[in-house]
């Protein structure tokens, strides 16, 4: 089984998770950054999840720096398994997880991971996975 595959496994498995803000464990409640950390890990990503993080505000290429910094490659051409980051707002970023056919993301308004069929309604800004 490729990264990619165990990435979308991983964020499958975690569908109906209960949303829960800096939420790292499935099992009590994942946020966005969670469940990213959780498809990476799974994918074979040993570097640091990020913490500390607001919900609004900050700059996308602060997070894109620290993503590459962490060890995940930027992807040019997306595929399942990669790690999306979308802005679904001004200075609100979310993060996903590609599946074939659409996404894997925790959904604050349902309050649950859920997948996602079909194109996303934010634009992506850049997308990253765990090469090895």
């Amino acid at each position: 089984m490729s990264a990619g595959e165990r990435a979308v496994a991983a964020a499958r498995g975690a569908i109906g998770a209960r949303f829960r803000v800096q939420g790292r464990d499935p099992a009590f409640g994942l946020d966005c950054v969670g469940l990213a950390g959780l498809a990476a890990r799974a994918a074979g990503f040993e570097g640091e999840i990020p913490s500390g993080y607001a919900l609004r505000g900050g700059d996308a290429a602060v997070l894109a720096a620290a993503f590459s910094a962490a060890g995940l490659v930027a992807s040019d051409v997306p595929a399942p398994g990669d790690l999306a980051l979308f802005l679904t707002g001004p200075g609100q970023f979310h993060l996903a997880v590609l599946v074939p056919g659409g996404i894997v993301h925790a959904d604050a308004m349902l309050r649950r991971v859920v997948e996602r069929p079909g194109v996303p309604p934010w634009p992506v800004l850049g997308c990253w996975r765990v090469e090895g």
